[in-house]
């Protein structure tokens, strides 16, 4: 067995991981003990990397081998890295010859390795001589970029980590953290046992497990943020709880800002948030650090994510709770300050390396002609281009508008993650060429492309990744790649090389001795180009080198002659402005883009699962992350699901001004009254069908709008205006089977492409009650309605992809009426279980059956009765319960009667439940649900 140290690929907590592994196949994972952001913890999806890495999973999702399309819609056919990269270059070249280099456009990922991003930003800036390059980072921290940059004068977050133990206040807002970071959760829970009087207020329109711990929520009208800061400031005003020989040795502007929040009255805020001026006043005080003891300010640590991004207004809202830090002068201190929670592994480094349309390398002003210089300098090219180029939305765009004419997509899913998919689907159909260089062969993504380069991923990758913290990790390959596929930055540079070529530019690398502006042969030869863009400028990490970052990761900034980088910035006052200033930013409170009315009475907004990333294309192949939450929904109040005349499960038409869904209703108290909740990851891989218009249903970015910040450029993710229909559809359908580990995805795949027959599809995986180590059994669900009842012999291809014929299955078929019903049965030696079965038509005794199946119970007593319509079973099924810990797979029920029978007093009953169930031991994900539990 071999270990090697690696760096998690989800969040931007960036948890070091430890990779067993054997020969060529990765066999565990494990929290590295000794890395700073996470000492040894993992979250459910962390840990369960080494199950996505299975030779199953990657024989059938994987990408393995170039591909190429003859004609758009027809099936991809395998070809070579020769003939897929001269094709490419050919292609780019003819159409920047013939329509200039702003024809072509690059839309890369923050799940990118630095090095990966810093060829593609020079292939694109520096070869090419166009600023068209953006990344996926634009949807989720390119508001935090704008605020730090008009605030504090760079991007740089100042804070770090450890502040989470030094701080008296932390205000969380737009962040549900326990779900999107949940490791960092783990250190705050950890911080409140040490500190009990620690006091956390959480800022949210939902309330999540997140605000579940919070002393104070305030559930605040979506959008209204930026009026709750300056209320808040208002206050600080009248209170006389500023600090004011800070502001005036450190701030500039505040005259301006006070004249602007003048009328934000505790009566005017509550009134627009929807708070109490009482609960208003409370988080003002806490926030400003002012105790009943004494006069001493004490800390405050505010974390925030995309609840204050992804909005037409996420600059100002980022920009006025800045201000509040400012103000109080809780910021370059320890347990105090403004601290952006950056969304994917590598949006940090992505944006160091001016990897995004309106950015240069090193934190660089793409508008300041002697920026531009240097970078020149650095490439050997003649200058870089001045205009910033397209950002994510408008790239897509002009690429619905003819204006671009190919499109490069590497590491990111479009087709699913992009707002307005109307506008993306446009575009991917009408750009001349579009090459996607991806790991996961199912995105929606994929389906669009002419030509499909394979990428390595996780465990087989080379390089460094930045965190929230500004620590550098090492991500370093325990495996080769998979198949045929290569390194996003050997793609990138071979490809580019062969454009050099093409395009015969006349520059000179800064290195006379190459003939190429891309000599690069392995990824340390990128980073140490990108370490000398640092040099003098505030990210410095001329002191660091891969030999360094092996032992241990590190902060910038770093300069040559340190020995360790910077905890926290901004210590002396000094921020990096012209007079070395911080400015506080007056902007006008703005409502949603798309407000509620009459028409879209429900404000919608999309959010994270706790054990779900992105577009799932890596977690949605383990039907164990499926165990919490088990397939799509539309979250809404009990009283709209009661005024509605709608019960859990019933679909409902999910429609806006762009798109609509259907899908099933779900009541939830997280929500308030007219709003609703979506989770961001379910595109039309997992939820589809086929709309009125014939046309296949696009998943939840069908429904969010493309309105940007007009600052950051970021969409408004965050609120929707929806309504919210009961659907009639007479006929439904739900068939699920176990099947085996080297079919299931292949199988899942299959039944996508059937998902746009129905009006409502979804097909999810399912897992078996296995211990983490030891893997899991696979399942595929597959569920559907229509109007009407299919041809026969549709069902007959999901009965058939669904290992449902064959002699030892059970069936009944009443064409007339549209019922049809399989079940099949197999004998182990102890018992007969139920292997797979399918309900169409009358689906009601779906509850007992899909019990007896998930969890493998004895069916011998049913027989015949799985066929017969109805909702009672002959025989009681007792359910083991829903999940709630994904790592032990404990549930609902076995926690429950646990607490119901345990004699440890109320501030041991935790304790005991680790000690008997073992729930919450192992990554912690599920603690925030065993504590809402305890209290109850």
């Amino acid at each position: 067995m071999t270990e090697t140290r690696s760096t998690c690929p989800y969040c931007g907590v960036g948890c070091g991981v430890i990779i067993e592994s054997r020969g060529n196949q990765i066999t565990d994972v494990r929290g590295d003990p000794d890395h700073p952001a996470n000492f040894g913890r993992l979250c459910t999806k962390g840990s369960s990397l080494h199950l996505t890495a299975s030779a199953d999973i990657t024989a059938q999702a994987r990408l393995l081998y170039p591909m190429q399309r003859s004609q758009r819609g027809a099936p991809p056919q395998r070809t070579d890295w020769l003939s897929a990269l001269d094709l490419a270059a050919s292609r780019f070249a003819g159409i920047i010859q013939q329509h200039g280099p702003d024809a072509v456009g690059f839309y890369i990922s923050g799940q990118l390795l630095t090095e990966d991003y810093y060829v593609f930003n020079k292939l694109a800036k520096g070869l090419i001589g166009s600023n068209n390059i953006d990344s996926n980072s634009r949807l989720c921290m390119s508001s935090a970029v704008a605020g730090y940059k008009q605030s504090l004068g760079m991007d740089a977050p100042p804070a770090c980590y450890d502040d989470v133990n030094r701080t008296s206040t932390l205000f969380i807002t737009g962040s549900n953290t326990a779900y999107a970071h949940p490791i960092l959760f783990r250190r705050i829970e950890d911080a409140r046992r040490a500190n009990p009087a620690l006091k956390i207020v959480v800022v949210d329109p939902r309330r999540t497990d997140t605000a579940d711990m919070a002393d104070l929520f305030l559930q605040i009208q979506p959008g209204t943020d930026v009026m709750l800061h300056h209320g808040m400031l208002h206050l600080m005003l009248w209170e006389g709880w500023t600090d004011g020989a800070y502001m005036a040795a450190h701030t500039s502007g505040f005259e301006a800002l006070k004249t602007g929040v003048r009328d934000c009255t505790p009566e005017v805020v509550a009134r627009t948030c929807g708070i109490s001026p009482e609960a208003l006043l409370q988080a003002t005080r806490l926030f400003a650090g002012i105790t009943d003891h004494g006069q001493v300010r004490t800390p405050t640590l505010s974390l925030y994510c995309q609840g204050l991004n992804q909005s037409s207004s996420g600059t100002a809202k980022n920009t006025s709770l800045i201000n509040l830090h400012l103000a109080t002068g809780q910021i370059g201190k320890p347990g105090a300050g403004p601290f952006s929670l950056t969304g994917q592994p590598n949006a940090m480094g992505g944006r160091e390396v001016g990897g995004m349309a309106n950015l240069l390398g090193g934190h660089r002003d793409l508008s300041k002609e002697v920026d531009r210089a240097e970078i020149a300098a650095l490439w050997g090219v003649p200058s870089v281009p001045k205009h910033p180029g397209k950002t994510a939305v408008e790239m897509f765009q002009a690429a619905a508008d003819g204006e671009i004419k190919a499109l490069w997509i590497a590491c990111t899913n479009p087709a699913q993650s992009m707002p307005n998919q109307t506008l993306v689907r446009r575009a991917l159909e009408r750009a001349e060429l579009v090459v996607v260089q991806e790991a996961y062969a199912g995105t929606a993504t994929c389906a669009y492309a002419d030509l499909l380069l394979p990428a390595s991923t996780w465990g087989e990758k080379e390089g460094t990744v930045t965190n929230s913290e500004r620590r550098i990790s090492r991500v370093r390959a325990a495996v080769a790649p998979a198949g045929e596929s290569r390194h996003d930055w050997q793609i990138a540079t071979d490809f580019a090389q062969r454009l050099e070529s093409l395009l015969n530019r006349q520059r000179k690398p800064a290195n006379a001795a190459l003939s190429t502006l891309f000599p690069y042969t392995n990824p340390e030869s990128i980073w140490l180009e990108h370490r000398e863009s640092t040099r003098g400028r505030d990210l410095d990490i001329s002191g660091m080198n891969y030999t360094l970052l092996e032992q241990s990761p590190q902060q910038w900034p770093m300069a040559e002659g340190q020995t360790h980088g910077r905890a926290r910035l901004y210590e002396d006052g000094v921020f990096p402005t012209a007079d070395g200033k911080a400015r506080f930013i007056s902007v006008a409170y703005q409502t949603v883009a798309e407000p509620r009315s009459a028409r879209y009475p429900f404000s919608l907004t999309t959010g994270r699962l706790r054990d779900q990333w992105h577009g799932m294309s890596r977690t949605g192949t383990l039907g164990r992350l499926f165990g919490h939450v088990s397939e799509p929904c539309v979250q809404l109040h009990p009283q709209d699901m009661l005024q509605r005349q709608l019960k859990d499960g019933d679909l409902v038409h999910l429609t806006s001004a762009r798109g609509s869904v259907l899908v099933p209703a779900q009541a939830s108290r997280e929500v308030g009254l007219n709003q609703a909740f979506m989770a961001m990851h379910w595109g039309e891989e997992f939820l589809s069908g086929q709309s009125a218009q014939g046309e296949r249903l696009a998943g939840v970015n069908a429904l969010t709008s493309g309105v940007f910040c007009p600052d950051a450029r970021q969409p408004e993710f965050k609120h929707t205006a929806v309504k919210i229909l009961k659907a009639e559809m007479p006929w439904h359908l739900l068939a699920m089977a176990w099947l085996p580990d080297s079919q299931a995805i292949a199988a899942r795949t299959a039944l996508q492409s059937l998902m746009a027959q129905f009006d409502f599809a979804t097909c999810v995986p399912f897992a078996s009650a296995a211990n983490s180590r030891q893997g899991d059994r696979s399942g595929v669900l597959f569920r559907a309605a229509r109007h009407d009842a299919p041809a026969h012999d549709l069902l007959e291809q999901i009965e058939r992809l669904l290992q449902l014929q064959g002699p030892d299955a059970l069936r009944y078929s009443d064409h007339k009426r549209g019922q049809h019903r399989v079940a099949r049965l197999i004998e182990t030696e102890t018992q007969t279980v139920l292997e797979g079965f399918m309900l169409a038509g009358d689906t009601s005794a779906q509850s007992w059956i899909t019990t007896l199946l998930k969890e493998s119970l004895p069916a011998h007593s049913y027989g015949r009765a799985l066929l017969i319509p109805g909702a009672t079973p002959p025989v009681p099924v007792v359910s083991r319960g829903q999940q709630v810990c994904a790592c032990f797979n404990v549930t609902d029920l076995a926690i429950a009667e646990h607490l119901a029978t345990s004699s440890a007093a109320p501030g041991q009953r935790l304790a005991s439940l680790q000690a008997s169930l073992k729930c919450g031991t192992n990554c912690g994900s599920c603690l925030p649900q065993l504590q809402r539990m305890i209290a109850k």
